[in-house]
C-alpha cells in the first residue's frame, strides 16, 4: 500500500470515529432536508417607512428559494413595547427561527428567551452584541457614515461646518455618526450640531429649520436615519437656501433618491438592505441543517457555528447611478 493510501485510509478511519456522521444519501441536499411548513419569523419595527419594502421584499423571496414560510411582523412605528411584545409573540410560536431588528436593548431579555428555548435567532440591520443570539447580518454600522463622510469631504473639497442629524443614544445611529466624524478627521469639516430626528419627518423639518437659524453659515447636513435627508432639504427650501447648503442622506427611499436626481440632495448612502433578509434566513437555514462538525456536539459544547457577523456592504448614491436604485424601489413596492 502507498504512503498515500495509507494517509488517505487513515484520514478515513479518523473521520469516521471521531467527528459525527454527516453525509446523507447521494440524492439529498440541504435543500431536500428543510421541511416545507417551517415558518421563519422577521419581528421589526417602523414597518411603514418605505426603507423596509427592501427588507420585506429580501425575507420573502429568501424562503420563496429555500421553500419556507416567512412571516413579517412588527409595529408600524418606533414602539418598543410593542415590538418587544411582537417578539414574544412570536416566541410563543416556536417557530424553526427567528431573525429581529436589534434595534433596542429593551430586546434583549426576550432575545434570551428564545436562545433557552431552542429557537435559533439572530439579529438583522441593528445588533445587541451583548444578547445570545446566534450572529449579526447587517450594515458594519461605522462604514456607512465612513463613506458618507468620505463623500461629503469630496463635495465640500475638504473645508465646511456640518450638522450631524440621528437618533441619539441608539447604538447603531451613534456608530454611524461616528464613522462621519472620523472621515471628517484630518480635514477642514468641523461638526457644529448634532439634531434628534425620533425617526419622523415633521420633527426631522423642525431639527433642521432650528439647526439652520442658529448656524446660519452651515455647509451640509448628514443623516444617519432615513428620515433625515428629507427633513433637511425640505428645511433648507423652506428658508430659502437651496443650493447653499449640501446634504448627504442614508438610505434608499425613494423621495430621497428623485432629489438625489434634481439636486436638493447631494448624495445618500445605501445599506445592502435587501440581502440582510437572504443572509438572515440562510444563517438560520444553516443552524438548523448544515451538519457541519466544527466539535464532535456543537449543541453540547456550546460552540459558535455561525459567523458572528456577517456585513452587508454600504454604497454611495449619486446623481451617476441614482436611477438604477429608484428601479429597484419600483420592484420592491410592487411585490
Amino acid at each position: 500500500m502507498s504512503f498515500k493510501s495509507l494517509c488517505i485510509g487513515a484520514a478515513f478511519a479518523l473521520s469516521a470515529t471521531v467527528f459525527p456522521q454527516v453525509s446523507v444519501a447521494d440524492e439529498a441536499t440541504l435543500l431536500t432536508e428543510i421541511d416545507n411548513s417551517e415558518e421563519y419569523i422577521y419581528v421589526s419595527a417602523l414597518g411603514n417607512l418605505e426603507f423596509f419594502n427592501a427588507q420585506k421584499y429580501g425575507w420573502k423571496v429568501a424562503g420563496d428559494a429555500f421553500g419556507v414560510e416567512t412571516t413579517y411582523v412588527g409595529p408600524p412605528d418606533a414602539d418598543i413595547p410593542a415590538m418587544v411584545a411582537a417578539l414574544d409573540g412570536a416566541i410563543a410560536k416556536r417557530p424553526a427561527g427567528i431573525a429581529v431588528w436589534g434595534f433596542n436593548d429593551a430586546l434583549t431579555p426576550s432575545i434570551n428567551r428564545a436562545a433557552s428555548a431552542g429557537i435559533p435567532i439572530v439579529t438583522v440591520l441593528g445588533d445587541l452584541p451583548n444578547s445570545n443570539r446566534l450572529g449579526y447580518i447587517g450594515s458594519y454600522q461605522y462604514d456607512l457614515g465612513f463613506v458618507g463622510g468620505q463623500g461629503l469631504t469630496k463635495a465640500l473639497d475638504n473645508e465646511g461646518k456640518v450638522a450631524v442629524l440621528t437618533l441619539p443614544g441608539l447604538d447603531m445611529f451613534d456608530q454611524r455618526e461616528q464613522g462621519f466624524r472620523d472621515a471628517f478627521d484630518g480635514t477642514g469639516l468641523e461638526v457644529v450640531a448634532v439634531g434628534d430626528t425620533k425617526a419622523d419627518m415633521v420633527t426631522s423639518i423642525n431639527t433642521a429649520k432650528d439647526i439652520l437659524v442658529r448656524q446660519p453659515d452651515l455647509n451640509a447636513f448628514v443623516a444617519t436615519d432615513s428620515v433625515g435627508a428629507m427633513g433637511a432639504a425640505t428645511a433648507i427650501k423652506e428658508l430659502g437656501r437651496t443650493g447653499e447648503v449640501l446634504v448627504i442622506g442614508m438610505d434608499r427611499n425613494s423621495d430621497v433618491l428623485e432629489r438625489i436626481k434634481d439636486g436638493t440632495v447631494t448624495a445618500s448612502v445605501a445599506q445592502g438592505d435587501v440581502q440582510m433578509g437572504y443572509w438572515a434566513l440562510a444563517a438560520l437555514i444553516t443552524a438548523n441543517h448544515a451538519n457541519v462538525p466544527l466539535t464532535t456536539d456543537n449543541k453540547a459544547a456550546g460552540a459558535q457555528f455561525l459567523p458572528t457577523n456577517i456585513f452587508t456592504g454600504a454604497n454611495f448614491i449619486d446623481q451617476s447611478n441614482v436611477d438604477f436604485y429608484l428601479g429597484a424601489n419600483d420592484q420592491y413596492s410592487n411585490f
